[in-house]
């Protein structure tokens, strides 16, 4: 399991909320776990969809720079 996941079962257990989640989950005393591991796992796959747009923003302009280079 990854640090967000274990940081998040501590709160769980503990009884602790984060200020992140939305009223509905604040009104209710129980929180589902599996919900919880959902949102980071969908937060890290957003994450990395992110950092491989960006890598290949950037490998595109150095090709670029290279080719206007070369001319």
């Amino acid at each position: 399991m990854g640090d967000r996941e274990n940081i998040l079962q501590k709160e769980f257990v503990n009884g602790e909320h984060s200020k992140d989640e939305n009223s509905l989950e604040k009104s209710t005393s129980k929180v589902d776990l599996n919900n919880l591991i959902k949102k980071v796992k969908e937060e890290e796959k957003r994450s990395k969809r992110q950092n491989i747009v960006i890598s290949a923003a950037a490998l595109s302009a150095v090709a670029v720079f290279g080719i206007i280079l070369t001319l």
